[in-house]
């Protein structure tokens, strides 16, 4: 699973390397322990409503991190900040996503416990070069029936699917984000392609290749007090 990852990339930076057409007006900056319920910046294509375009713009938004379903009825229930590749068409609560709302969340790097005889130590995973992963996610848009404004009227939420672990990842923990291929991002983020479980087969098979690429090492507990948050909680435990 993946529950706290790394985005240590400006906006701008963002905005140029995913060739933004449209960015959102409130964004979160970089931050180096995104934990559950907090905002990210989620890249998605989406047709405009109201108008005759049949061309997708590309997006950069701020989504709740934690899939929120249209039918719930408040923000109560569990956070849905994973859904699992292998079941994801078949749970009502992401069969509607998955089918034209599909995104891609950018990450510096992600953490997970490696756990032996019992003890938990946190490790962090990344590429090497400083290369982003781009973690294939699902959006929604959810309506507030409780909103005192226009502002709090909708909420756009996501989630991060995950596959079994391969390669090296496999030592650390026994699932990981399905990490996508750029050359298969387009097509998954495209709302005119049908989110099918042979296209969520197609990026999660084309995950191992970019696991078999990770690095990873032990860092401090530091990192599982969601209010520390500094690059210092990457660098490598003495």
């Amino acid at each position: 699973m993946c529950g706290r990852f790394v985005l240590d990339r400006k906006t701008s930076d963002l905005v140029a390397l995913f060739d933004i057409d449209v960015e959102g007006a409130i964004l979160p900056g970089p931050s180096w322990n995104i934990a559950p319920t907090q905002n990210v910046r989620v890249v998605i294509d989406a047709v405009p409503k109201g108008t005759e375009a049949s061309e997708p713009v590309r997006r950069l938004e701020s989504a709740r991190w934690g899939l929120v379903p249209s039918f719930a009825k408040d923000l109560s229930g569990p956070p849905l900040f994973n859904a699992r590749s292998e079941t994801v068409t078949q749970k009502p609560a992401f069969q509607s996503a998955v089918g034209t709302r599909r995104a891609v969340v950018p990450a510096s790097g992600y953490y997970e416990w490696h756990e032996v005889d019992g003890v938990k130590t946190p490790q962090y995973i990344s590429l090497p070069d400083e290369e982003l992963f781009l973690f294939a996610a699902l959006y929604e848009w959810w309506r507030n029936p409780a909103a005192q404004s226009a502002a709090e009227l909708w909420l756009l939420s996501t989630t991060i699917l995950t596959r079994p672990s391969t390669g090296p990842l496999s030592e650390i923990h026994e699932r990981m984000p399905v990490f996508l291929d750029a050359e298969l991002a387009s097509e998954w983020l495209d709302p005119h392609a049908d989110g099918s479980i042979e296209l969520v087969e197609l990026v999660a098979d084309a995950a191992e290749d970019i696991a078999d690429q990770a690095q990873f090492h032990a860092v401090g507990s530091e990192v599982g007090t969601v209010q520390n948050d500094t690059p210092s909680l990457i660098r490598a435990a003495v």
